[in-house]
C-alpha cells in the first residue's frame, strides 16, 4: 500500500487518533513538554517528561519534569516557589509531545526571565527580546 499525503498507513491509527493515552517515549523514555501561559499564550519553556513526571503533573496539578543533566525528577518551582499550575494538557497526534498550559508563579527560567525564550537569533547574533515582542 503507497503511503497518501503525510499520513502513511505504517502510523499507529489507535494512537493517532484513538482516545487512549500512549505517550510514545523516546529511547531514553522522555517525551517534550512545551508550557505556556494558560492567559497569555507566551511560551514559557521546553522540557522533556518521563512516565513518572507525566503521571505526577497529571495528579498534582503541578508541573514535573526529568531533568536530562541532574538524571533525576524536578517539580518546577520547588527551590524558587515559581511553581506551574497546570491548567491543560494537551498531546499531539503521534503522542510524541505535550503541551502544557499553565499559570506561572514567577519567572519560569531559571535565569529570572519571565519565559526561557528571552533572546532572538538574527544576522548578527543574539538579540534580546521584550515578552510581548
Amino acid at each position: 500500500m503507497k503511503p497518501r499525503g503525510l499520513y502513511s498507513p505504517l502510523m499507529d491509527e489507535a494512537r493517532d487518533k484513538g482516545l487512549t493515552l500512549n505517550p510514545k517515549y523516546d529511547r531514553d523514555g522522555l517525551i517534550t513538554a512545551v508550557v505556556t501561559d494558560v492567559d497569555s499564550g507566551e511560551l514559557l519553556m521546553v522540557a522533556h517528561m518521563n512516565a513518572e513526571a507525566l503521571k505526577l503533573t497529571v495528579d498534582t496539578g503541578l508541573a514535573h519534569f526529568w531533568s536530562r543533566s541532574r538524571q533525576s525528577l524536578w517539580k518546577k518551582g520547588e527551590t524558587s516557589g515559581h511553581m506551574l499550575e497546570v491548567r491543560d494538557i494537551r498531546i499531539d497526534c503521534d503522542q510524541d509531545a505535550v503541551w502544557v498550559k499553565a499559570v506561572p508563579a514567577g519567572p519560569t527560567c531559571h535565569t529570572g526571565a519571565r519565559s526561557c525564550f528571552f533572546r532572538r537569533i538574527g544576522p548578527e547574533g543574539l538579540t534580546p527580546v521584550d515578552a510581548a515582542d
